[in-house]
């Protein structure tokens, strides 16, 4: 935008530039305006007052939120359940419950308006990564991912370990347990209580467990136990950090809870309360980003499609009632029918689908 004195000097140097014989296009191009912008300023005052678009009058868009509308999103998104939860996971959990108020991008610009744009939580906001490609799931029970974090206790310099089983399709935590060591034998205790709990005698196609290249995991322990399970192991490639990422970032949403002791745990047993309490809570009323804000324990189940399903046929309704306020089709409520694991080539992927489609149909 260009000020009044600036728009006044570059006219009265134009002008300058006629009279000594110039031709108005080049001198209009010199000074960096069009022959538009010039005839603009002089037809509509633009040499006198300036420019008037800051000052304009605009009439309100006709999808515009009403005030009594944004006046409920704010209310909405200050409520205590939702006080450390961002748009993208407040509005799918309103449309499970039947309502729509207005899209994310909207609650996002009132919270915004009102300074409460922060992220919200304890985490960092997530940073775009590759999307993981090898081992694909296409159903529940088909590919498991393990790893061990350490847990602080107030005592410093003493630590508890968290075992952790989470399946790749449905995100959800199938098997857990916090121990005062880190030893084989936990493990194998885990990978058995697990399989058992998820049924994985019955299956044909029995699961891969994938972690990193630890030392538990390739203990012979674990390994006589997986082979007796008929479990499939797989190991992270060494120095690729980002092979077992959805394991390590299953531990990130862990240690950011609100709830977490930063100071540590007092003991065991409060460790293990702690340990049982999250994994309620991210299994049956967390609303997973990578699954369509829908709850682990959902897809493991099978009831993701019926919930999806409804959450589209909820933002057509609203799309009927003011399609002003959608540019384009609605929110993708699809079913995903896949989830990737490790970063590969495409003629990988493609052929790890496969197999994992007829694996699932012969199954």
């Amino acid at each position: 935008m260009i000020g009044l004195e600036d728009r006044q000097t570059l006219a009265r140097d134009i002008q300058v530039a006629q009279q000594a014989g110039a031709r108005l296009r080049p001198a209009c191009e010199t000074a960096g305006i069009t022959v538009r912008t010039l005839q603009r300023w002089k037809a509509c005052e633009g040499l006198v007052s300036g420019d008037g678009r800051p000052q304009a009058v605009r009439p309100v868009p006709a999808h515009a939120l009403s005030r009594a509308e944004r006046a409920e999103v704010l209310r909405v998104a200050n409520e205590p359940r939702f006080a450390d939860v961002p748009p993208a996971r407040i509005v799918p959990m309103l449309a499970d419950e039947g309502t729509y108020i207005a899209s994310e991008s909207s609650f996002a610009r009132v919270l915004r308006e009102h300074g409460q744009a922060e992220h919200r939580g304890r985490a960092k906001a997530p940073q775009a990564g590759r999307p993981p490609t090898t081992h694909i799931a296409t159903a529940p029970r088909q590919v498991w991912c393990w790893d061990m974090s350490y847990l602080p206790a107030v005592v410093q310099g003493r630590w508890f370990h968290l075992y952790l089983i989470r399946d790749l399709f449905s995100r959800k935590i199938v098997g857990w347990e916090v121990h005062d060591s880190d030893d084989a034998d936990h493990a194998a205790h885990l990978v058995r209580r697990t399989a058992l709990a998820e049924g994985i005698a019955a299956l044909q196609s029995k699961p891969v467990l994938h972690g990193d290249n630890g030392a538990t995991l390739k203990a012979t322990t674990v390994l006589a136990m997986l082979h007796w399970l008929g479990v499939k192991p797989s190991y992270s490639r060494p120095r690729v950090s980002d092979d077992n990422a959805f394991a390590e970032s299953l531990f990130r949403t862990a240690k950011y809870r609100p709830e977490f002791p930063v100071k540590g745990f007092a003991d065991l047993d409060a460790a293990r309360a702690w340990a049982a309490k999250f994994v309620g809570w991210y299994n049956v009323e967390h609303r997973h980003s990578g699954i369509r804000y829908v709850s682990p324990a959902q897809p493991h189940a099978g009831h993701d499609r019926a919930i999806l399903a409804a959450r589209h046929a909820l933002y057509l309704q609203a799309k009927e009632r003011n399609p002003a306020r959608w540019s384009g089709s609605t929110r993708d409520w699809s079913h995903i029918a896949e989830v990737a694991l490790n970063p590969e080539r495409d003629a990988a992927v493609i052929l790890a689908a496969n197999t994992a489609h007829t694996q699932q149909q012969a199954a």
